[in-house]
């Protein structure tokens, strides 16, 4: 696997399965809880050719196991900022899915603060508007039992890791950590961002019904799309060649 990366500690916050020098766009996906930069080492088969799709490698997973997990995406977001400015020598995309979508809105909304070039569009999946609140009880601090079935009843956590204790046994803080981070977060008022927006949910995802994905609305003075995919949470892996195909549409528009 070839690997493109800015860092300044030595490690790669995020890689390139694919490099395209030639690319006019960089696309930087943020994973869901548990999640790493492999979760996207496919896509780039999928999109347009003038993407470059660069997978964020998260502290304490992949070549950067040794690293400390963040439990705070605020604080997240403050380690990782400067660490991606200088990737951001072309025009750039965010996405994130789930916790994802978080880490990626308030990334954007801290190159704003600190004065640097913002993405030109966001793409949010499978979280509901950051401005409403969580009214669902914590998970990330349950018991062993508790926590292990409410990672089942999301459904998706590969069946492999329930089938070996010891793998099960190395993924749960990492869980346990990424929970904590998107249950924890605290969404602070402020200006909507000027880029365009699209949004996805899957059509059985409880987290984006009622309304609460459309709210995402507000966050943009830009255009903003909504599109929904058949599936849970989880349907940018179980129905991902209708959503490599809705995103590529959305990536398109760009170039």
């Amino acid at each position: 696997m070839t690997t493109t990366s800015f860092n300044t500690a030595g490690d790669a916050w995020w890689v390139a399965t694919k490099p395209r020098p030639e690319a006019t766009h960089r696309l930087f996906c943020f994973p869901y809880a548990g999640g790493s930069a492999l979760a996207f080492r496919s896509w780039h088969e999928r999109l347009p050719t003038g993407i470059e799709v660069c997978g964020i490698q998260l502290p304490g997973r992949g070549p950067r196991l040794r690293r400390a997990l963040h439990t705070n995406v605020h604080e997240l977001v403050e380690e990782l900022g400067p660490a991606l400015v200088p990737a951001l020598d072309r025009p750039f995309v965010f996405f994130g899915h789930s916790l994802g979508s978080v880490v990626g809105f308030e990334l954007a909304r801290w190159l704003r603060r600190h004065g640097h070039p913002g993405p030109v569009h966001l793409v949010m999946s499978g979280r509901r508007a950051p401005q409403i609140a969580d009214t669902d009880p914590p998970t990330y601090d349950q018991s062993h039992e508790e926590f292990v079935d409410s990672l089942r009843r999301l459904n998706g956590t590969p069946e492999e890791i329930f089938a070996s204790p010891e793998l099960l046994q190395f993924m749960i803080p990492i869980l346990r950590a990424d929970f904590q981070m998107g249950e924890t977060y605290a969404y602070v008022p402020d200006a909507p961002l000027s880029c365009s927006l699209t949004v996805f949910g899957g059509e059985d995802d409880e987290e984006t019904s009622n309304g609460r994905l459309e709210a995402w609305s507000v966050q943009t003075t830009d255009r903003f799309a909504v599109h929904r995919c058949a599936g849970g949470h989880f349907f940018l892996r179980s129905n991902q060649e209708r959503f490599l195909a809705l995103l590529g549409l959305e990536l398109a528009r760009l170039l």
